[in-house]
């Protein structure tokens, strides 16, 4: 018997509070992935593989999008996540991590970063920006 990895029910509240409380980043990069408006590639917000969250998930290219504030860069967080990260990848997503920062000063880079990863193969363990 398989254990259940993506959307456990444990976590269906959680990631619904997540869905209606945004940052505001959140909701920029939301409005471009949002019903398929990237390039035709579907996504979902607050998809849970494990017990992990993604902000960002697109099923058919098993990629998931981080979006980090200033906390995830200081004390037990930065481990946290990498260890976060590890366990993601080892069921097969390709995680890319954007700060906040990174999307207010520089949406159109960030996007074409996604657009790379989907459209152009490559090896799970580099990815494309």
């Amino acid at each position: 018997m398989s254990m259940k990895l993506n959307n456990k029910h444990d976590l269906l509240e959680h990631r619904r509070a997540l869905r209606n409380n945004m940052t505001e980043e959140e909701r920029i990069l939301w409005s471009v992935l949002k019903n398929s408006n990237l390039n035709g590639y579907k996504f979902r917000r607050q998809q849970s593989i494990g017990y992990y969250i993604l902000d960002f998930y697109n099923p058919e290219k098993k990629i998931g999008i981080e979006l980090d504030g200033s906390q995830h860069y200081v004390g037990d967080k930065v481990e946290y996540d990498k260890n976060r990260d590890e366990f993601l990848e080892a069921t097969g997503v390709k995680m890319l991590r954007f700060s906040n920062s990174e999307i207010r000063r520089n949406l159109n880079g960030v996007l074409d970063c996604i657009l790379n990863l989907l459209e152009i193969p490559t090896s799970p363990l580099s990815p494309p920006c």
